[in-house]
């Protein structure tokens, strides 16, 4: 009865382990190669050696043989068990042995005892472990920047785990998500694989819902003339989960660009922005035209000239007072984004209109206004008063690291001196 158990135990392992490599689709050679070495690692902690053992696999039938190979000696010559049997035992096996033949013998698994069975089960565990790693890591290394669907595991406050549909686990972390997602376990959720870690054999797969390639990726997947090579996107900027700006070019002069991308009444892009969190999506014609692509970066503000620093990337945009605002944005969101998308430094002015008024140098107010104020307003490039009257007043705070009253204060100054 004890032998049987200790069978059972044996096949139960194998057959685990043999199912587990149907699962991920472990080759024939690696399964029998792990379970060898499996129990050759149980054999060599019990007999100091493994070296003289037969171990013959079979994962079909679940089972495993196990012969030892001795040499025959004269008795009372004995001085290894494990490689040596003295010449009587040899002829209880068979009568006809002599001195310097080879016995071998099957060993019963079952003489193993209870500690050799829980080393072979840790040990094929951490082989199943290894395998694991190595089957996560296989299946995502050339998978970056493509859309998975997963579902939501567990929910924590710095991430969320998911897992495929091999239950291999995957990792939103909080950075990677759309403000304001809300995530609950069971449901399925769309994202693109930012990054496939494997540091000391330890897969991580990291998943991005703000990344830009997202967004692309989504565009791809709804726009059938992109997939064709008829649309190409050139660039894309987001503020996840508020606003984004893509930048797209069309190989065929019939196919409007944008139209395509929209839809009819924004019929394609519906959907991406559901599943972006109602992340506003403008679409732009790119163009190699610096000037002409910061222009529509900049929309729906209408620019009226622009001064282009293409060795220090920067652009001085003028505009109307009236389109001022709408050139920057709500919380300075449209120029942010219309910077990220050009891969320019954007400054707005107003246009300087045409007064006799003089300019006056802003070390002239040094009377009525702190010397460190005006020293952070020429460090930005503004050195007259007309220069930062014709700046937007949020610029002036956010570039000049300015309170609010502050710029406030200045401008009430400025504007005086010309109004005397």
């Amino acid at each position: 009865m004890a032998a049987t158990k200790k069978k059972e135990k044996e096949e139960s392992l194998i057959d685990k382990f043999n199912d587990f490599a149907k699962d991920k689709q472990i080759d024939r050679t690696t399964l029998v190669s792990v379970l060898e070495e499996s129990f050759r690692n149980v054999i060599a902690k019990i007999f100091g050696s493994d070296e003289n053992f037969d171990v013959i696999v079979n994962p079909d039938k679940g089972d495993c043989e196990i012969y030892r190979n001795r040499t025959v000696v004269n008795d009372g010559e004995v001085v290894d068990e494990n490689k040596e049997i003295a010449l009587t035992e040899a002829r209880k096996i068979a009568d006809d042995y002599e001195v310097g033949e080879e016995v071998s013998e099957p060993v019963n698994f079952e003489k193993f005892g209870r500690r050799a069975i829980l080393n072979l089960r840790q040990t094929l565990a951490s082989k199943i472990l290894e395998l694991e790693h190595d089957s996560l890591y296989n299946k995502y290394k050339d998978r970056v920047g493509q859309v998975i669907s997963a579902e939501v595991y567990q929910v924590w406050k710095r991430e969320v785990l998911l897992v495929d549909d091999e239950n291999n686990e995957l990792i939103l972390p909080k950075s990677e998500q759309i403000p304001n997602d809300q995530y609950r376990k069971g449901e399925t959720i769309r994202a693109v694989i930012h990054q496939v870690n494997n540091e000391n054999n330890n897969p991580k797969i990291i998943l991005s819902r703000t990344s830009p390639e997202f967004l692309k990726r989504l565009l791809e997947a709804e726009v059938p003339e992109i997939n064709d090579g008829l649309i190409t996107i050139r660039r894309v900027a987001r503020m996840p989960g508020e606003r984004a700006k893509i930048a797209v070019e069309s190989y065929d002069d019939r196919i409007d660009p944008v139209g395509a991308c929209v839809g009819v009444k924004g019929s394609r892009v519906h959907g991406i922005v559901r599943e972006l969190n109602n992340e506003n999506i403008d679409v732009i014609n790119y163009t190699a035209n610096t000037r002409l692509f910061i222009q529509r970066a900049l929309s729906p503000a209408q620019v009226s000239s622009i001064s282009i620093d293409e060795e220090n990337h920067k652009a001085e945009v003028y505009l109307k007072p009236e389109e001022v605002s709408l050139a920057i944005g709500r919380g300075g969101l449209n120029i942010k984004l219309a910077s990220m998308l050009t891969e320019y430094t954007i400054d707005v002015f107003r246009e300087i209109d045409n007064e006799d008024n003089e300019d006056i140098y802003l070390d002239e107010f040094a009377d009525e206004v702190d010397q460190w104020v005006l020293d952070a307003i020429k460090a930005i490039g503004l050195d007259t008063a007309k220069a930062v009257l014709n700046a937007p007043r949020e610029m002036l705070v956010e570039k000049a690291d300015l309170e609010e009253e502050t710029v406030d204060q200045l401008i009430n100054v400025l504007k005086a001196e010309f109004e005397q």
